[in-house]
């Protein structure tokens, strides 16, 4: 039969691991609540973004267009003050 000597340290391993098991258990969950918050905070940001690009866009909708440019005034056509 088995020595009673290595049967406890048999017992003592297993206990352990059960123990460490436990913790890791524990880990895992905290780990997870962490995960599904920090996706939920994700996910509020980008909805915060796209409504923030959304005022933007309505904003720049909004400007009044720049008039435009008369090619007599374009830098490639010289003009007769240049001359």
């Amino acid at each position: 039969m088995a020595d009673p000597k290595h049967l406890d340290q048999i017992t003592e391993r297993v206990e352990r691991l059960l123990l460490r098991h436990e913790e890791l258990q524990r880990t895992n969950s905290l780990l997870h609540e962490q995960v599904q918050a920090l996706q939920a905070e994700r996910d509020s940001l980008r909805s915060r973004l796209n409504a923030a690009r959304a005022r933007i866009d309505a904003l720049l909708d909004r400007l009044p267009q720049p008039p435009a440019i008369a090619a007599s005034t374009s830098p490639d056509t010289p003009s007769k003050d240049r001359e």
